[in-house]
């Protein structure tokens, strides 16, 4: 025993011994009582006591226990040191003073400072936290349920004006919407990736790389203007080409060609995207604000319907090589009808801005196309007023159903027209009318984007798309699981997205290019 004693003191500082002094004849090695395979039997438990009493063992559990008391009163040289309460105790009352030790001992254990800073780091990711932006960052594109649309198809296609799946929006709804939104985006990839046209032949076929693989583009689609830029343009510019060019790639006719997806979806669906504004004409075209009368006979009770005299231009105007719009949407859907005759089909006309305003008029021609018309259903993003009260009538009495997608913050959709005029004289240049119903979404209600967005954020395509898949209702915040990804977003209008997501999203060092969406690839803004 003098042996181990003499041991100990040797490892022990000289302050500490009298501990362990005090202690070691009570000192004893129990076994666990939760071990079912050992029976406390006298002969073990004098087996296990030897390799406890050994001289090296004993050395190095006090060896360690020497190491512990000298770490717990000394401060890590890394850890933040907190400023605690001086705690003033009287000199004759010791169990205050140790009380008070004991709370601050506590308080340090606990290392509050860093638990808040972390806590905090988490709420700034608000609505979630920051596996959550990473998710939306980094992920590829990505629907609502493919849920089977068979039985509802006619009412989700607006036979029923959409009563009922707009406030609060049915998630049905909201994957059809998207999708056909990002038909245009499609179509506006494919002009921006070439949009220069020969003025000497007839254009060929154009590739469209489509969102959704059950379709194949069937026709390509031209408008073209009818008023042109000087000659001398050309001499002192000869660098803007495709942009004072008269005719234009607008879009393509689409139709579904996977069987499953026809069973799906209820009837065979038939496309055709229209793109925005993208050339000076075009811009050109859109200035011409003051109403027309359509042409042809129309019905009287409903009133004289006029439109935007740039928009009919653009529709009804005739190519060097090219037909008119209005000519080749026509051909285009009397051959498809005649192919799939037969089947159950659906003309769904979509399209952004200017296209939105052409995607009306195309929509009102096709429903008098023949009497066994498939039904005609416009989705529209960002549309301006195309018409009069009494075009809005005629689009009523054709049944022809639109659906018009607007961004509260988008001035796009208030023009052209005076806003009272209307009230006024239904005959007045600037008595516009908007068609159809409205869904309306509202930049302010989503997370990501600055309350005070600038004007092309608020109309850009990409931006409708991400409200539109936030939407839940105009009571509701936006909808904690929403789907969009939020990379084409960021390279489209970086700088209208709050600079938190920004600084995070480079703070999570994603590498954007290998999602597909690389600044050269992304689907350039219509109004850049």
């Amino acid at each position: 025993m003098m042996q181990m004693q003499m041991q100990i003191s040797s490892t022990l500082p000289a302050h500490n011994f009298h501990l362990v002094q005090a202690k070691c004849g009570n000192f004893k090695c129990q076994q666990s009582p939760l071990n079912p395979s050992i029976k406390p039997t006298s002969a073990s438990m004098t087996q296990s006591l030897k390799p406890v009493t050994s001289t090296e063992f004993t050395k190095k559990h006090l060896a360690n226990l020497e190491k512990l008391i000298q770490k717990q009163s000394t401060p890590e040289p890394n850890q933040p040191e907190l400023v605690q309460p001086v705690h003033r105790v009287s000199n004759g009352n010791d169990n205050r003073s140790t009380l008070a030790n004991k709370g601050k001992a506590l308080l340090e254990g606990l290392n509050l400072g860093r638990m808040w800073s972390e806590m905090r780091a988490a709420e700034e990711m608000s609505p979630r936290h920051l596996n959550r932006l990473q998710r939306l960052l980094s992920k590829t594109a990505e629907y609502s349920p493919r849920n089977n649309l068979a039985s509802r198809w006619r009412e989700y296609h607006g036979s029923n004006n959409w009563a009922g799946l707009l406030d609060p929006l049915d998630e049905n709804l909201r994957r059809e919407v998207v999708r056909y939104g990002e038909f245009v985006q499609a179509a506006y990839h494919a002009f921006h990736s070439n949009p220069t046209m020969s003025t000497e032949e007839v254009p060929l076929p154009r590739h469209v790389a489509l969102p959704d693989r059950s379709y194949k583009v069937t026709k390509s689609l031209y408008a073209t203007s009818s008023v042109g830029l000087p000659k001398w343009v050309d001499d002192v510019a000869p660098d803007l080409g495709w942009m004072t060019q008269r005719s234009s790639w607008v879009g393509y006719v689409a139709v579904c060609d996977d069987k499953r997806e026809i069973q799906r979806m209820g009837r065979r669906d038939i496309v055709i995207a229209l793109r925005g504004t993208s050339t000076c004409l075009e811009w050109a075209e859109n200035m011409r604000a003051h109403l027309v009368d359509m042409p042809g006979n129309h019905d009287s009770v409903h009133g004289q319907p006029k439109v935007e005299c740039g928009f009919l231009s653009l529709y009804k105007t005739s190519g060097a090589h090219v037909p008119s719009l209005a000519e080749s949407v026509a051909e285009e859907i009397r051959r498809l009808m005649e192919q799939y005759k037969g089947e159950t089909l659906s003309i769904t006309v979509t399209g952004h801005s200017l296209g939105a305003a052409l995607a009306v008029l195309v929509a009102d021609d096709l429903s008098t196309q023949a009497k066994d018309m498939p039904p005609v259903a416009v989705f529209s993003f960002g549309g301006p007023k195309v018409g009069n009260r009494g075009f809005a009538n005629q689009i009523n009495a054709k049944n022809v159903k639109v659906l018009r997608i607007v961004n509260n913050q988008d001035v796009i959709t208030k023009v052209p027209g005076l806003p009272m005029v209307e009230e006024l004289n239904d005959d007045l240049p600037l008595a516009y009318s908007h068609v159809g119903i409205e869904l309306r979404v509202d930049t302010k209600m989503s997370p990501y984007l600055k309350p005070n967005a600038d004007v092309a954020c608020c109309h850009d395509l990409e931006a409708y798309l991400h409200l539109v898949d936030g939407f839940l209702a105009s009571n509701c915040p936006f909808r904690a699981n929403a789907k969009r990804s939020l990379v084409k977003l960021l390279n489209d209008q970086g700088s209208n997205v709050k600079k938190l997501y920004t600084t995070k999203a480079h703070a999570l060092s994603l590498n954007l290019d290998r999602q597909g969406f690389s600044p050269s690839g992304c689907l350039p803004s219509p109004s850049q």
